[in-house]
């Protein structure tokens, strides 16, 4: 019972925290709910706004997951039981580690779920720090296994602070999110702001075009995975696109300038106006051939701008959100071509660790 109260405890608070946080790293909470729920449910979950319904499957789905997690690491693990706050707090930690590789490697690409859109969408180490914010709960557990009034008097008075740091933790992220979500994100830390806001131009202006030939798949692919797919690419890059204007509001107060036509044709795999009418006009039976060469092109140009950020001296949440946004579209490529099961995680986590995709 104590394992199930605290699977509870913990799964919540990493939920909250991971609703507020999100957008701090340039993740649209909303997306990465609805891709949780495609791990379940496929297809279903994904469209091109993410819906409530998926959204509260996704969250669903997690907590699940989250508190499976703590009554094995409790519960199975009888020898945890007995153990100090701060030592289940040191062990919680690498639990956090294995139990988000088990997830990412192995339980959704492979078995039981066979599902690689997870691990192709995501790094793993969003996973990871998803894990780590339930995990610092675990120390709860040496109140919560005494019957109420026989805790000892050390366990209270360290978890009684631990929980005061915890609703601290969500109030701090609270206020941020909301100040955030009028414009008002922290300040801009990097070292280059023409560098910085050359990236977000460039990177919004190559998402609205590859928003415009997500949408055009999303009507007419003749593969229904590849329409759902296509969905999933205007959700990812429309969250984006509103992550970037809200940051350059907030850190330079000034409205986005357009690219202009020059910056456009310098772009790597920005398509020309021949190669959308191309794909536009393809025959119903060409269609999806003519789509994933283009919107493969178009996502390895993302990703080279995606790397230079990466390695760059930018804001660190733009560069955190680069390399996410690299390892999204080196999946994205992996996934109109079919890839799955084994090749998928050999592919997703060389994603993570490669630079420059040819």
């Amino acid at each position: 019972m104590a394992a199930a109260e605290l699977g509870l405890i913990s799964s919540t608070f990493s939920t909250i925290v991971s609703q507020l946080f999100a957008a701090r790293i340039g993740r649209d909470a909303a997306v990465d709910w609805m891709t949780v729920a495609a791990i379940p449910t496929r297809d279903w979950a994904i469209s091109a706004e993410p819906t409530w319904n998926a959204i509260l499957v996704g969250i669903a789905f997690h907590q699940w997951a989250d508190f499976s997690w703590a009554l094995v690491f409790f519960g199975v693990l009888g020898w945890t039981v007995d153990l100090r706050p701060l030592t289940i707090l040191l062990l919680a930690l690498p639990w956090a580690v294995f139990s988000s590789g088990m997830e990412w490697f192995v339980l959704v690409p492979l078995l039981p779920f066979w599902q690689p859109l997870f691990t192709l969408q995501q790094p793993y180490w969003i996973g990871l720090l998803v894990h780590a914010s339930s995990a610092v709960m675990y120390p709860m557990f040496a109140r919560l296994r005494w019957a109420r009034g026989h805790a000892p008097g050390r366990d209270v008075r360290f978890t009684n602070m631990w929980m005061r740091a915890a609703l601290s933790t969500i109030a701090v992220l609270g206020t941020i999110a909301l100040f955030g979500s009028h414009g008002y994100e922290l300040p801009w830390t990097g070292d280059d702001r023409d560098a910085d806001q050359a990236y977000i131009r460039h990177m919004s202006t190559h998402h609205t075009q590859g928003i415009e030939l997500a949408r055009i798949a999303a009507e007419r692919a003749q593969d229904p995975h590849l329409r759902k797919l296509a969905q999933l690419m205007l959700a990812s890059q429309l969250g984006e696109i509103r992550i970037f204007e809200n940051w350059w509001l907030s850190w330079f107060d000034t409205e986005m300038p357009d690219c202009s036509t020059e910056e456009r044709a310098a772009m790597p795999g920005f398509l020309t106006q021949a190669e959308m009418l191309q794909v536009k006009t393809a025959p119903s039976e060409q269609f999806d051939t003519a789509f994933v060469e283009a919107m493969s092109k178009h996502h390895r140009g993302a990703v080279k701008m995606a790397d230079q950020m990466w390695h760059g001296n930018g804001d660190l949440r733009l560069r955190i959100m680069a390399h996410a946004i690299r390892h999204e579209q080196q999946g994205e490529i992996a996934l109109m071509h079919g890839t799955t099961g084994v090749a998928a995680v050999t592919i997703a986590f060389r994603n993570m660790l490669r630079d420059n995709v040819n």
